[in-house]
């Protein structure tokens, strides 16, 4: 099953070499999300709620593009740079997993690519079996 690159006008290019997501048959498997605009701006620099916010409407526009929706996000990995911020963090995504959580890892790291990064979240979707 050969594997689709997926774009969305919704997010920004990538800053290197790599695909914003990549569909391989009803898997779409979405690069770590960070709270790059689509502009290629930094949204909410030193809020872990507002850069949540975004980083979240990322997955969304790449799941979207490959033909899914947010619920069809069957796992999740969080990098964190502050475990302190879990409950503001689970806080926004609540508001975005509404039906069945996905599973999930969350780490602490030290570093992101860029130093006003405070989250970034990958993630695997199963689509429908009539998603385009």
């Amino acid at each position: 099953m050969p594997k689709q690159e997926i774009v969305s006008p919704d997010l920004a290019v990538p800053n290197g070499h790599f695909a914003q997501a990549t569909r391989a048959g009803r898997l779409v498997f979405i690069s770590g999300m960070t709270a790059r605009n689509a502009t290629g701006g930094v949204t909410g620099v030193g809020d872990v709620s507002a850069q949540t916010h975004q980083v979240c409407q990322n997955l969304e526009a790449a799941v979207k593009a490959a033909g899914g929706a947010l619920d069809d996000i069957a796992r999740v990995d969080v990098y964190v740079r502050n475990m302190e911020d879990f409950d503001a963090i689970h806080a926004v995504r609540r508001q975005y997993f509404t039906g069945v959580a996905p599973a999930s890892t969350m780490v602490e790291v030290s570093k992101f690519v860029n130093k006003d990064y405070l989250i970034e979240i990958n993630a695997i979707a199963v689509l429908p079996e009539d998603a385009r």
